[in-house]
This record gives structure tokens, sequence and C-alpha cells, in this order.
């Protein structure tokens, strides 16, 4: 057990974790398409999102690891059969050469040990299905129903609830997205013919997990392997290939001085790492790095909650913060959104967290760095202009304002 008691023992081990990210780098993946198709195979998953105040999570997500990456490389990544859609702890794009392991939870949602309707309506399913299979690919919107008087997002239309079902059980996959709409069509026709569609073991799936974990985020906790993943049978598996691994030497156990415990490979510390720059980075509230919150915190000291889903009056930093990245720490957040129309990026409210000053970083260096970060933010969201709100310190207000104005 390696007890991680100072500062510059708990940096390292921030930096092995942000490397394994891809966020210390400046092009990790390479650039464009090729570096889009690399960052999802090396991360495992990238969350899709439905929130579009600013550019949509799994764009994000990509964006701040790959240089000259356009949003629509996903759908181009999609038809080319380089990715497929699917569930990993939420909706996700997935790299192709991952389905197989795909298979065990459409095979328990199919089969009725797991449940994603309670009731589904088979014989709604095999007509959308028999429908799809000879007039191809469909879209929800485009099933007519009879259906009326629908009180909210949760009380989807039958049509729509058959083809989800469908897809999750994994007859249909999305063959492409039309804007945001999923294009359905039959699974045999969207798989690429070399895929494999063998059905792992408990085993095979068990090592997959914890090898691409440890490979795209450097220290992993037992909780963090299963992340919302609620199978007793998994959860003890994962216990014990871990078990397993640190009898042979193959793991060692990092202990932070809250009492908190990680893995990570043995000698993982002592690799050489790459430099941190004054590069700022605003990363997206799903991205990989940051989306298990009590992983960041133990290892960041940062508390960060998405408010989108809170109650306006008590929200303490905006809808939709952006966490932001400088130097190795979490430094702050971003309430802020993008007006596509009039081509403005609205910044309501920028929050420095109270122990920056500790940290060792000047006024003057963040706001080098963060007007940095927010050119290059803008041309993402495609806005020409910046407007500031509200800052926290307040000192910072006058000079971020009259320097955003020139941008």
């Amino acid at each position: 057990m390696i007890e991680l008691k100072s500062t510059k023992d708990l940096a390292r081990l921030r930096r092995l974790a942000l490397s394994s990210q891809g966020l210390l780098q400046t092009s990790p993946f390479g650039s464009g398409l090729a570096g889009a198709r690399k960052a999802v195979s090396y991360l495992g998953y990238v969350q899709i999102d439905t929130i579009s105040v600013v550019e949509r999570a799994h764009h994000h997500v990509l964006h701040s690891r790959v240089p000259k990456f356009d949003p629509s490389m996903i759908n181009k990544m999609l038809i080319e059969g380089d990715i497929f859609e699917y569930w990993s702890h939420a909706a996700a794009f997935l790299p192709i050469d991952d389905f197989r392991f795909s298979l065990p939870y459409k095979h328990a949602i199919k089969s009725g040990q797991t449940h994603w309707n309670k009731n589904p309506d088979r014989k709604l399913m095999a007509e959308l299905l028999e429908r799809v299979r000879t007039e191809g690919p469909l879209r929800s919107r485009d099933v007519e129903t009879k259906v009326s008087n629908r009180a909210g997002w949760w009380d989807w239309k039958p049509a729509k609830k058959a083809l989800e079902q469908l897809f999750m059980e994994g007859d249909l996959m999305v063959k492409d997205r039309v804007g945001f709409q999923k294009n359905y069509d039959l699974t045999e026709r969207v798989l690429p013919s070399t895929t494999n569609i063998t059905m792992p073991s408990m085993e095979e799936f068990v090592t997959h997990m914890v090898d691409q974990q440890l490979r795209c985020h450097g220290a992993v906790s037992l909780k963090g392997l299963t992340y919302l993943r609620r199978n007793t049978a998994l959860r003890n598996a994962v216990k014990s290939l871990v078990n397993e691994r640190l009898a042979q030497g193959v793991l060692e156990q990092v202990q932070l001085s809250s009492g908190e415990v990680y893995f990570i490979e043995t000698g993982a510390l002592e690799r050489r790492l790459p430099n941190l720059s004054n590069r700022l980075q605003i990363l997206s509230p799903f991205d990989n790095s940051v989306i298990q919150r009590d992983r960041l915190k133990h290892l960041f000291q940062y508390d960060y909650q998405i408010e989108c889903y809170v109650p306006e009056a008590k929200r303490k930093y905006g809808y939709f913060s952006l966490p932001l990245l400088f130097r190795g720490e979490f430094i702050g957040r971003m309430d802020c959104k993008a007006h596509r129309k009039i081509r403005l990026l609205e910044i309501k409210f920028l929050h420095l967290e109270s122990n920056v000053g500790q940290q060792g970083f000047d006024d003057d260096q963040i706001i080098n760095a963060f007007l940095e970060a927010i050119d290059s933010f803008c041309q993402f969201q495609q806005c020409d202009s910046v407007s500031l709100t509200a800052v926290n310190p307040k000192r910072l207000t006058l000079s971020l304002q009259s320097r955003l104005n020139a941008i």
C-alpha cells in the first residue's frame, strides 16, 4: 500500500489520471477524423447528451482532445462503422471493436432479467421490426400514432417506446442521425461484417472493463470500476480480479490522506508523464474525466455538480456550468450559453475556486490562459463575440470584461 501523504505525491497521481484521459497532451490521439476515431477507441465511450446550451457533450469531449475535430465527424464514424450507439452507464457512442461487450446487457433486457420498459408492447415491436425490414431505416417521428394528450417527455408515444426497446434488445441499431434524430435499421444491415459478435464470458467482460478503466483513468477504485452498474455478480467478479492482480503484483494500492483507496498499475507513478502547460481547458459536465463526481472530489478536491436538474432558486453556479482545468488542477467553473443566431457566447457566471491562490496561480496567469481558451471555445461554438455578466472574485471583472470585448 502506497500512502500519499505529501502534496507532491498527490499531484503526481493527478497527473497520471489526467494524462490517462488525454488531457495533458496537445494532440494525444492525432487530429481530425483519424484522431476522433482513436479517441473514442481509447476512452471506451463518449457520452451523448441532449442539452444544447453549448455544443452537445459528445462533441465537446472530442473537441477537448482532438485538434481540428468537427461535430459532423461523429455521424461519419457512425455511417462508416467505426463506432456504434448504445448504453454504457448512459447513452453513448462506443468503439465498434467493443460491440460484443454490449451483448450481455442486450440479452438481459431481451430475456427479462433486466427491464428497460416494464411492459413492452411485443405486438407493436414485431410490426415495427417488419416495417424496418421491408421499408428500410425508420425514425420514431416517421411513425404515425393515434395517441394524444402526452403529459411530458417521460410519456413517450408507444411507437417510440417500441423502437427504443428493439434498440436496447439489439434487434435495431442506430444507422445514423438526421439532426439529433436517431435513424434505426436492422442490426444485421448496420453492423460491419467483420465485427466480433461472440457473447463474452463473465471473465472476459470483467477483464475488458478493468483493462479499459485502468487505461483511460490511470487510477481506479472498486466503486468507479462498476460505476452505475448494479449487477452484484459483476461487482463481485471485478473485486475478485482486482484482488488477483494485487496478489500477482500487477496492481498496487494507493491510499489518499483522506483514506480512499485507488488501484494503479505497478510502477505507474514512476512513469514519465507529460509536463503541465499553461493551457486552460473548458470541459463538458459529462466529460469522461469528471463524470464520476466522487472520484473527482477525492482526487482533486473539486466538488462539482451539474445544476440544470436543480431548481433555479437553489443553483449556486448556474444552469450548465463547465469545469475549468488548469495546470493539473480544477480551478473553477463557467456557466455560459451560446446564442447561435447572433453568434454570441454569453458567460453568465465565471467562478474561480477559493483555493486558486493557494495553488500558486496569480491573476494575470489565469486571465491570460482563460482568454486564450475562450478564443478557441468561441470558434467551437460558432460565436464571434463574448459577453461576461458576473465573476467571482469580483476584482477580476473589469479586467476580464475589457479584454473579452477585444475578442
